[in-house]
Order: structure tokens, then C-alpha cells, then sequence
């Protein structure tokens, strides 16, 4: 595992939207799994700019999104297809048929399941799989306890992730939809890269939970550990307690 850490959020986004231009750029088949939320943002708004500023091209790129709401309309504000939309889809040139997110709202939801993880497959896998993390340890929707073997499926969401997505729904936790589809731990590790990126002071203690604390169901992210090939992206604020925990940590036990 490499852990960078950037001084502060704007250069943190960069370094993530780097790694993604430069999969883009490099691979023959470039396959990015994506994100939602407020983390990942700014480094959607990085590569809209490098598109059109330096000619990034996504015509040949594929896109799975890691989780959408049960109940949202694709055209909902909230909705991962629309954020998606807004923050990056209708800024470059992906085709739209190589734009793959969840339909919250299809009723047959182990098919919809089942046919998001068989067209993975069918792209040839996930080459970058960009991750944000929960306040709680959660990656995508995979709340605690998940298996890290579990696939794309149905979840209900937990009060600490209903009250963490509050703000983005006027601020009551009971705007938040109880369910959602979501990728996998499963699925999620066998990506090829992993790139987890968390900023703000707020996302300190999760992270020296996840990078510090044993590999465990009760914190999803943890399964990160088990991932050959992954990078974790930090500011300074989000890394300062790890730092202080790993250097007492080494005073403890020096080598």
C-alpha cells in the first residue's frame, strides 16, 4: 500500500485526477470504476478540465459507478446518475453507452445486480477503482459487518451514513433513502488499482482506524489491506492523527 500525502485538498484531488488521466491516456481499454459525493467532486471538475483544456480523450473509456439509491428517478438531484451527469459525463466525450450506473429504481434488483457484475466481466474487469471513504469505514455502500468476498447487491443504509449524506437532502437524515445498490467488497477488490482519496480533519480518525487498525468486517475499508496494488491519497488534515498514532506506535516498538 502507498499512502501520499498532498498539503492540502486541491492537491490531493490533483494527484487522484492524475492517476486517472494517466490510465486513461495509457491503457488500451481504459475501465475506471467511479465514485459519487462531495470527496470526489473536485477531482471529476480536475479531469473535465484536462479534457478540455489538454485534449484528455474518453471515447474509448468505460465507467461503472460504485452504488445509486433504491427509489431516486435518474433525473432526482441526489441521484448518482445525475451527479454523475453534472460533475463529469456531460463534460467530455464518454459515449453513452460505455457509462454504466445502477438503476435504483428497477424493480428486478438481483437482475439489475447481476447484470451490472456480468458486464464488468464482459469489459474485461475494472482497471482504477477510485474510493471514498465513510465516516463510519464504509467504501461505496457496504456498511459494517460486509464480507469481502460480497458482490454487487441491495443494502440498507445505516443512521451514521444517512446522517453523513443529510446535508446533500436539506439536511434531514430522513430525506436520505434507507436502500441502495451497491458494488460489492468483492468486487470492488478485484480491481486492478485501488485509489481511496479523504481530506478534512473529519476523516482523520477513519483513516488511522483503517490504515492502523486490524483488517476487520467492522470496518469496511479495512479490506483495502487485502488489495495488491492500492493508493491512499490524503491531505494533511486527514493524515495528522495517523501520523501521531504511527510515530508512537515506532517509539513503542522501535525495529
Amino acid at each position: 500500500m502507498r499512502v501520499i500525502i498532498e498539503p492540502d485538498s486541491k492537491t490531493a484531488f490533483q494527484q487522484a485526477a492524475l492517476i486517472l488521466a494517466h490510465e486513461i491516456r495509457t491503457a488500451e481499454n481504459p475501465v475506471l470504476g467511479l465514485a459519487t459525493g462531495h470527496t470526489v467532486e473536485a477531482i471529476y471538475a480536475c479531469l473535465a478540465r484536462e479534457h478540455a483544456e489538454n485534449g484528455l480523450d474518453f471515447s474509448h473509456t468505460r465507467t461503472f459507478n460504485l452504488d445509486e439509491y433504491v427509489g431516486l428517478r435518474l433525473d432526482d438531484p441526489h441521484s448518482s446518475h445525475y451527479r454523475m451527469q453534472e460533475d463529469l459525463f456531460s463534460r467530455v466525450n464518454i459515449p453513452p453507452e460505455n457509462i454504466h450506473v445502477l438503476d435504483g429504481n428497477n424493480p428486478h434488483r438481483p437482475e439489475e445486480c447481476a447484470t451490472f457484475e456480468e458486464t464488468i466481466t464482459e469489459a474485461g474487469g475494472i482497471g482504477i477503482q477510485l474510493l471514498a471513504i465513510g465516516l463510519n469505514g464504509h467504501i461505496a455502500f457496504n456498511e459494517a459487518p460486509a464480507d469481502f468476498d460480497s458482490r454487487t447487491r441491495l443494502v440498507h443504509l445505516t443512521p451514521v451514513t444517512r446522517r453523513q449524506r443529510a446535508p446533500l437532502f436539506g439536511g434531514n437524515p430522513q430525506n436520505v433513502p434507507r436502500r441502495a445498490l451497491t458494488m460489492g467488497l468483492g468486487t470492488i477488490l478485484q480491481a486492478r488499482r485501488l485509489v481511496l482519496v479523504a481530506v478534512g480533519t473529519e476523516k482523520a480518525p477513519i483513516i488511522t482506524q483503517t490504515l492502523l487498525g486490524p483488517v476487520t468486517r467492522e470496518n469496511c475499508a479495512s479490506a483495502i489491506h487485502l488489495h495488491p496494488d492500492c493508493t491512499v491519497i490524503l491531505d494533511e488534515d486527514a493524515a495528522a492523527l495517523w501520523h501521531r498514532e504511527k510515530d508512537a506506535l515506532t517509539c513503542e516498538h522501535p525495529a
